[in-house]
């Protein structure tokens, strides 16, 4: 995984200051990195006014002047609820390899919170549940934090891709954004291989390697507009049907996506869109209620084909 030098730097500071002095040895020991990279570190503090200060010479360290403590975050209730239900929120984007780091960071944020609205959000938080859906498909919380990092840094991505026919392909891509979009996330950029742009799943990259090729973006480029039009446009039927049942006994047993429900008479009114009538049928025929079809005029060609295929499974059984 490659690390973001901002973080690191971050975590320099954090080590200056829970101890009163931290050896150059040690910073570039925990960071992995060279003792003259942890110098670039703490000049890049020192440039952000945070005054650190270095002894030189062998056993040479590092500390924060006497005195110094960065300012304590303040939050909101609004705010310190938005960023606790975002934290628990992230398995709905497929991230669940996040999750310790999404509770460490909560518990961080717990700790910065005055007791009165501590308290608050944690009830807030047990009231909610959240559950994700079940086409969220899981992504690799490395992978993405490598392509958001070549992103950034503009530079190409080598990787090998398995496309839908299951060929696996050896790809080099200048990568312009990454987005996520009905359960899944997408790579966007410049192709090489077939010379256009292309937009790549997540789920289907496999080895890959930022390299030192760098290049320039379009500027004003939108991502997600590019991916939905890529996306196959589904038939959708508009149905129409009148259900001899309350309201209230319909709930729960009726997808509310892209559906009107109104009372009408003694029963209710639906009108919703649905990509399969076959599925809209048999849950009007699982109904314990009489209904009316007003629309489309394709519906009760479903119903008999279902009676049919009844008819003729219960004829094998």
């Amino acid at each position: 995984m490659t690390y973001d030098p901002s973080l690191r730097v971050l975590t320099v500071l954090e080590l200056l200051q829970a101890r009163e002095e931290v050896t150059g040895a040690e910073l570039a020991r925990q960071l992995e990195v060279s003792p003259r990279t942890v110098q670039r570190y703490v000049a890049r503090l020192q440039d952000l006014g945070i005054p650190v200060e270095g002894r030189r010479g062998v056993g040479g360290a590092y500390r924060l002047k006497p005195g110094f403590r960065l300012p304590p975050l303040m939050f909101t209730g609004e705010e310190a609820l938005a960023l606790t239900l975002g934290l628990r929120a992230l398995h709905l984007l497929g991230l669940t390899r996040l999750t310790p780091a999404a509770q460490a960071a909560s518990a961080k944020l717990r700790r910065t919170l005055p007791e009165a609205l501590r308290a608050e959000v944690e009830a807030l938080e047990h009231a909610v549940q959240l559950d994700a859906s079940p086409w969220v498909v899981r992504t690799d919380a490395a992978l993405l934090a490598d392509l958001l990092s070549a992103v950034r840094r503009r530079c190409a991505v080598e990787l090998t891709y398995r496309s839908g026919q299951a060929s696996v392909s050896e790809r080099r891509v200048d990568p312009y954004r990454a987005l996520h979009l009905e359960g899944r996330w997408y790579l966007v950029g410049w192709c090489h291989l077939r010379g256009e742009l292309r937009s790549f799943r997540l789920d289907r990259i496999g080895a890959h390697m930022l390299t030192q090729e760098t290049f320039t973006p379009p500027a004003d480029f939108d991502a997600l507009a590019f991916v939905r039009r890529g996306l196959p446009t589904p038939t959708m039927f508009e149905i129409d049907v009148w259900i001899a049942a309350p309201p209230e006994a319909l709930r729960g047993q009726l997808s509310l996506w892209h559906t009107d429900i109104r009372p009408d008479g003694t029963g209710t009114r639906v009108r919703c869109q649905r990509e399969s009538l076959g599925f809209f049928a048999a849950f009007l025929l699982g109904l314990p209620y009489e209904f009316r079809v007003h629309g489309p005029p394709e519906l009760p060609g479903e119903f008999r084909q279902l009676a049919e295929r009844g008819l003729r499974l219960g004829a094998l059984a």
